[in-house]
C-alpha cells in the first residue's frame, strides 16, 4: 500500500453501509425480456426521481421469517433473508406478492386484496395460509454504494419471474409509475434524457439485455453466487462525474489517488502538465496518441523537491514534452531510466539530460543485437538486476528496485517503488490492451517467465498498483498479472488450434482463426505476437 503520508488528500471514513435488497421482476414477451421498474419520489433522500427496481432496507422481521418461506438446497441464511426482504418490499411498494398456497398455487390478485400494505407483512401472509417464495428468488449481482455517497447500501440485486395474473400498483408514496420495459429500451431512453437511472441500474441493464429469456437469466444465477460484485469509484471527465466498475481501466487509478472514494481526481488525458498520482509520483503523458500508444506514452516522475527526481521513460524526442518534464522537476533530475529502447520510450533521454545543469545519468539496458534500427539505445550505465536506486532527504526515502523483464523487448526492465508498493511496468503490462511481443527482439517464453517474476515481486513487496507506460493505473496487481498470463495462454491455445486446422497455412491464414475476436484491421499488428506464439509452440514440440 502507498504510504499514508504520500496520499494526495486527507482521508475520511466513508459513510457506513446499510443492508438492503433489490429485485428485478422479469417476464418474457415476443420482443424479449421485460423488467418491472418504478420511478422514485422526487423528494426521496436517495436517488430522487430515478427509475429503479423495487427494493429497500432489510429489517429484523425478514430474518425472523425464514420458517415462513420456501428455500432452495444450498440457499444461505443471508440470501434467504435478502429474498424475504425483496418479497416484502415488492408487496409494499408495488402490490406484487411472491408467495404460494400450501398446494403450490401462486398467490392471486384476490390474496393480495386481502392484505394490508401498511401492516406487518409476514404475519398477514401466515394468517392467509401463504408461504413466501424465497426459493424462487436468485442472486444476480452484489452492489455496494460508492464510497463518496453520503448514504450507502450493501445490496444484492435479485431476480425472479413475475407471478402470472398479478398487476403492479405503485404505493404512490415512495414509488410511482410502474413500467414494464425491455432493458435495451430503458438504456436508450436514459441516453435520450427521458428515463433517468443511477449507475448500478444502468450497468445491470447493460448485462441483462443480452439474455434471451427469463429462464436463461435464472439458469445463469443458479449457483447462488452473484455474477458480479462491485463498489464503484468516481472521478471527473470533462469536469463531470463519471463512475467505473472494478474491471474498467480508470478504476485502479481512482483507488490509488483517492482510496476513500472522494470525487477529486481528473481522468482526462492531457499532455500540458504533470498529473499527481501520489505526493511522490507524477505522470506526464506525451502527445503521441495512436493505435500502438493509446493516449500516449506515460513518463513517470518519482521523488519530491527535497529528494530530487528520477524520470522513468522520458518518451519520444518531442521538444515540448521534454521541456515539460524539465519544468515539472525544476531540473532536479537525479537519474533518467528507460524501461526499454523502443522509439516512444527512450529518445528523449539525451535531450532531457542536456537541459540539466548537473547532468543526470541515463540508466537502462543497452539494446540487443535483435533490436530494430529505430530502437538502438546505449545507457550511460547499464542497470543490474535487483539494483536499488535511492532518492532520500531528511524527511523520507524513495527506493526503486530494478527487475529484468525481457519479453516485450530483450532489454526491458520494470521498477518497483518499494516503500509504496508500486510497479512501473513499462510496456510489459498495459491497461486496456495487451502488449505486442515482436520477434526476434520480443520472445514469448521470456515474456511469460517475466510475468511470473512480476507476480512474485507483487507478493514480496505488497504491490497493489501497476503504473503502465500506456493507459491508467491498474489496481489489484496480482490479479491483473494472473489474468494477463491466462489471456496469453488462451491466445496461444487458439494459435495452436489454428496451426492444427491449417497445417499447411501461413501466419496470415492462422491470424484469422486465432484472432477472430479482434478487429481485422489490427491483424497486421497481431501477426507479430502470433509469430512469437508460433515460435514458442514450435520450440515446445510438435503441434498435435
Amino acid at each position: 500500500m502507498a504510504r499514508p503520508n504520500q496520499l494526495l488528500y486527507p482521508q475520511r471514513e466513508p459513510a457506513p453501509t446499510r443492508p438492503a435488497a433489490t429485485v428485478l421482476l422479469l417476464r418474457d414477451t415476443a420482443e424479449g425480456i421485460e423488467v418491472l421498474m418504478t420511478r422514485r419520489s422526487p423528494s426521496a433522500s436517495f436517488a430522487p426521481g430515478a427509475y429503479v427496481f423495487p427494493g429497500g432496507g432489510i429489517d429484523a422481521a425478514d430474518a425472523a421469517a425464514h420458517g415462513q418461506s420456501t428455500r432452495r438446497p444450498g440457499q444461505s441464511d443471508l440470501h434467504l433473508t435478502q429474498a424475504i426482504a425483496a418479497i416484502r418490499e415488492s408487496f409494499e411498494e408495488l402490490g406484487v406478492l411472491l408467495a404460494r398456497h400450501a398446494d403450490g398455487r401462486p398467490a392471486t390478485a384476490q390474496d393480495i386484496a386481502a392484505l394490508d400494505r401498511q401492516a406487518p407483512f409476514a404475519p398477514q401472509c401466515q394468517a392467509q395460509g401463504l408461504t413466501l417464495a424465497g426459493a424462487d428468488i436468485f442472486v444476480l449481482a452484489h452492489w455496494v454504494t460508492d464510497r463518496d455517497m453520503p448514504r450507502r447500501f450493501d445490496v444484492p440485486f435479485l431476480v425472479a419471474r413475475m407471478p402470472e395474473g398479478q398487476t403492479p400498483a405503485a404505493d404512490e408514496a415512495e414509488q410511482f409509475e410502474p413500467s414494464w420495459v425491455r432493458p435495451a429500451d430503458a438504456l436508450a431512453r436514459h441516453a435520450d434524457g427521458r428515463f433517468f437511472m443511477i449507475f448500478p441500474t444502468l450497468r445491470t441493464l447493460e448485462r441483462l439485455q443480452h439474455y434471451a429469456s427469463v429462464e436463461a437469466v435464472l439458469m445463469a444465477c443458479g449457483h447462488d453466487q452473484p455474477l458480479w460484485t462491485s463498489c464503484p469509484r468516481a472521478g471527473l471527465l470533462g469536469g463531470r462525474e463519471a463512475r467505473f466498475m472494478e474491471h474498467e481501466p480508470p478504476y485502479g487509478e481512482l483507488a490509488l489517488t483517492s482510496p476513500d472514494g472522494q470525487l477529486v481526481h481528473s481522468l482526462d488525458w492531457q499532455s500540458e502538465s504533470a498529473v499527481p498520482l501520489l505526493k511522490n509520483v507524477m505522470r506526464l503523458t506525451a502527445s503521441n496518441p495512436g493505435t500502438m500508444t493509446g493516449p500516449g506514452t506515460n513518463s513517470y516522475i518519482v521523488g519530491t523537491a527535497g529528494s530530487g527526481y528520477i524520470v522513468i521513460d522520458p518518451g519520444p524526442n518531442d521538444a515540448a514534452h521534454i521541456e515539460r518534464l524539465y519544468a515539472a522537476t525544476g531540473g532536479r533530475i537525479e537519474a533518467i531510466v528507460c524501461t526499454h529502447s523502443h522509439p516512444d520510450h527512450s529518445p528523449a533521454a539525451r535531450p532531457l539530460q542536456a537541459l540539466c545543469v548537473q547532468r543526470p545519468p541515463i540508466l537502462g539496458l543497452p539494446s540487443a543485437a535483435t533490436a530494430r534500427a529505430d530502437s538502438l539505445f546505449t545507457p550511460d550505465r547499464p542497470l543490474s538486476n535487483d539494483e536499488l536506486l535511492v532518492l532520500a532527504d531528511q524527511a523520507q526515502k524513495h527506493t526503486l528496485k530494478v527487475i529484468f523483464t525481457p519479453g516485450h523487448a530483450a532489454n526491458h526492465v520494470c521498477l518497483v517503488l518499494v516503500e509504496d508498493g508500486l510497479l512501473f511496468s513499462g510496456d510489459h503490462i498495459l491497461n486496456g490492451s495487451t502488449t505486442i511481443v515482436s520477434p526476434p527482439d520480443g520472445e514469448m517464453t521470456a515474456y511469460l517467465d517475466s510475468l511470473n517474476l512480476l507476480g512474485s515481486a507483487c507478493e514480496a513487496h505488497g504491490i497493489d498498483f501497476i503504473l503502465p507506460a500506456h493507459g491508467h493505473v491498474l489496481g489489484s496487481a496480482r490479479q491483473a498479472i494472473a489474468q494477463l498470463r491466462a489471456h496469453r495462454l488462451r491466445r496461444e491455445a487458439k494459435v495452436a488450434a489454428a496451426m492444427r486446422a491449417r497445417p499447411d497455412g501461413t501466419p496470415q491464414d492462422w491470424v484469422a482463426l486465432a484472432y477472430d475476436d479482434t478487429d481485422p484491421r489490427l491483424w497486421p499488428i497481431a501477426l507479430r505476437s502470433l509469430q512469437a506464439h508460433v515460435d514458442r509452440i514450435e520450440a515446445l514440440g510438435p503441434v498435435t
